[in-house]
């Protein structure tokens, strides 16, 4: 098993005391959690939990984690809107309870699972990751959630399945970014299978100790830490392995833009981005771009061989 920094893993008492929390997990997505609506008030009343000690709480690399107002108040959710700042209010009244999601293709054990079920299922763990926009902000967040690689583990993928292909919830009423006819709604993404089974890469079930929020992708996302965010899918319902390479939303929109891998990479520039640099939220100056967003020790072995230039 690869190993892991260990400031990106929490400490094991505040990890147990936080286990309280995810066994009510469920509820909390119902109910509480959405009426944590992000305002100045809510997070400066917060446990020390929320507010941070920015002398601990920090990524491998010393910095500190982005403020919980910031990360639940400046969103990329297209589904319901391109202005960032208007999704946490939009999001409010998704429906996030019940909550399936259906987890096939080349299988030998498909299966629907409920979200309680997941969380009951398969212990929680905090990662802190820092998340890269390919617009050319960045966050560092506190996740809950647990590795990927557990839930492909028990529907045992087929020898033929070289892929994982994921996709959102398909509802224009509720999501009224669908209603936008130059994507290709559902949004669907997909990773490699070695990708999908590194360690690294999760299903986040929470930010902060706290059940995710409409607005960051809840009550299921993906999170792969060494790729730009949009790959870190929002609001799964469904999952497939499959054989050949699943095209994303943003390969169909824009292809020259948008490659399958989409390695946080310097040297790889967007059309409309340049990728040298970036903004951390809550700071004033740019700071370099890290190459797999600084996570290389642990994954540049996927890509031996590959022209990343070539395979953006």
């Amino acid at each position: 098993m690869l190993n892991i920094p260990s400031p990106e893993i929490t400490p094991e008492h505040i990890y147990l005391s936080r286990r309280k929390f995810m066994s009510g997990a469920s509820k909390i997505m119902l109910g509480a959690a959405l009426t944590v609506a992000c305002s100045d008030q809510t997070e400066s009343s917060n446990s020390d939990f929320d507010s941070g000690n920015r002398q601990t709480d920090r990524d491998n690399l010393g910095d500190s984690w982005t403020s919980y107002k910031s990360i639940t108040n400046y969103n990329n959710f297209y589904e319901f809107s391109v202005n960032k700042e208007r999704v946490a209010v939009m999001a409010q009244d998704l429906r996030i309870s019940p909550w399936e999601i259906e987890v096939g293709g080349m299988v030998k054990n498909p299966g629907r699972y409920h979200v309680d079920d997941l969380l009951s299922k398969f212990d929680q763990e905090e990662r802190v990751y820092r998340l890269r926009c390919v617009e050319g902000w960045s966050m560092v967040i506190p996740w809950t959630g647990f590795p990927l690689r557990r839930l492909l583990d028990e529907v045992e993928p087929t020898m033929n399945a070289r892929y994982v292909r994921f996709e959102t919830l398909y509802d224009p009423v509720q999501l009224p970014g669908q209603n936008d006819g130059w994507y290709s709604w559902p949004y669907v993404e997909g990773l490699r299978l070695d990708e999908a089974s590194h360690d690294l890469t999760i299903l986040a079930t929470g930010i902060y100790g706290r059940a995710l929020l409409p607005q960051n992708g809840a009550p299921l996302r993906l999170v792969v830490p060494w790729k730009y965010g949009f790959k870190s899918i929002k609001s799964i319902v469904r999952m497939d392995l499959v054989s050949e390479q699943p095209v994303s939303l943003w390969m169909k929109a824009a292809p020259v833009e948008y490659g399958f891998y989409a390695n946080v990479n310097p040297n790889v520039h967007h059309p409309r981005w340049s990728q040298d640099t970036e903004r951390r939220i809550g700071e004033l100056q740019r700071r370099k771009t890290l190459l797999f967003n600084g996570y290389a020790e642990q994954v540049d072995n996927l890509y031996t061989n590959m022209d990343l230039k070539i395979h953006f």
